[in-house]
């Protein structure tokens, strides 16, 4: 039996330049478990990953709601900066983690939830060009390939998303 089925999960790309892998390798361990995805972006356009990837986004960022979803995925790559300073992106972070749902990065847009206000006092991980940022919110940087503070999961890089994907399945089958 497939632990996640009933599970939905949102995963927020770039609208260019997101990781292809960071997308991917999550996807499949959601998906093979069961879950249902929803991709969010900035743009309806199709978004194209950093290794040509090509992905349609399903819904704006804008119009997603919380309580749709069991959890939130925002996937890492060159183009996730867009949503650093982001108030939309800050928001849904802020709504899943203040309704103890998933609310999980992966290379550098763990900056996203460290500029949301979420990682202070909480361990977590990033790509190294991230961890000042991460640092200066006051995040307690684990140098591990994932990190999990509560229902925060973070991790390192393409070289941990299939890591990070089984990960994000134990959160949500409450493992």
């Amino acid at each position: 039996m497939n632990r996640l089925t009933g599970k939905k999960v949102l995963m927020v790309i770039a609208k260019s330049k997101f990781r292809d892998e960071e997308y991917l390798e999550p996807r499949k361990a959601l998906e093979s478990e069961g879950a249902a995805i929803t991709v969010a972006s900035s743009s309806l356009e199709v978004a194209e990953g950093m290794l040509g990837l090509k992905v349609k986004p399903d819904r704006l960022i804008t119009g997603v709601k919380e309580e749709d979803f069991d959890g939130v995925v925002f996937v890492g790559g060159g183009g996730s900066k867009e949503y650093f300073d982001s108030p939309v992106a800050h928001d849904l972070a802020r709504n899943f983690y203040d309704h103890d749902k998933l609310t999980s990065a992966i290379c550098i847009a763990p900056a996203v939830l460290a500029n949301a206000g979420l990682l202070k006092g909480k361990k977590a991980t990033s790509f190294p060009s991230s961890e000042a940022t991460l640092k200066s919110r006051g995040a307690v940087i684990t140098g591990e390939d994932v990190s999990m503070d509560g229902k925060i999961v973070t991790a390192v890089g393409p070289e941990a998303a299939k890591k990070f994907g089984q990960k994000l399945v134990d959160v949500l089958s409450g493992k």
